[in-house]
């Protein structure tokens, strides 16, 4: 890890991320009655706890209402789920609410998305983060590109990114040992 991206890691307190395309792969699926079906990876929710007992909060900012959104964010324990909040000035405003609501700073924050809508944010987080099967022109603007596609752990792969850059990752995994 070079020295700018670890010194943007040390100052994170909020990690955000899109949903469509990031914790899922982007596709939506409706059966015959129009209920919605997602994908999401077992990897990116595995960590939401334990980052969560070392002080970071996390959360989505989602452009769609969707049920199944929902229900995961309640199931992983998300400390934020912003869901369709309506126009594409809404993800920025909720990102401005989130500073606000927690008396910080843009530099505190790190976020993941890969679309055209998400690069308001991704230009004034501290940290920013794209999968790496994101839009092109969002790849060319964040700090940095995941290995994994989204909906393929990328959500894990950017989190761990943050704890080897505060030096907290080797402690969290000896939990596990």
């Amino acid at each position: 890890m070079n020295t700018s991206l670890k010194e943007k890691t040390q100052k994170i307190k909020i990690i955000l991320t899109d949903v469509d395309g990031v914790l899922t792969d982007s596709k939506i699926i409706y059966d015959n009655n129009f209920l919605e079906y997602k994908n999401f990876n077992v990897k990116d929710g595995f960590i939401i706890k334990p980052l969560q007992k070392l002080g970071f909060k996390i959360g989505v900012i989602t452009g769609r209402e969707s049920d199944v959104v929902k229900k995961r964010c309640q199931e992983l324990g998300f400390d934020f789920h912003y869901h369709g909040k309506g126009g594409i000035n809404a993800k920025l405003e909720t990102f401005e609410t989130i500073l606000k609501g927690n008396n910080i700073q843009p530099e505190n924050i790190a976020y993941i998305g890969d679309d055209w809508i998400d690069l308001p944010i991704l230009i004034r987080c501290g940290l920013s983060a794209a999968p790496k099967d994101a839009m092109k022109e969002v790849l060319e603007r964040v700090d940095f590109v995941t290995e994994r596609k989204g909906g393929e752990g990328a959500l894990r792969e950017f989190v761990q990114l943050i704890l080897e850059g505060q030096n907290k990752l080797e402690d969290l995994i000896k939990n596990y040992l």
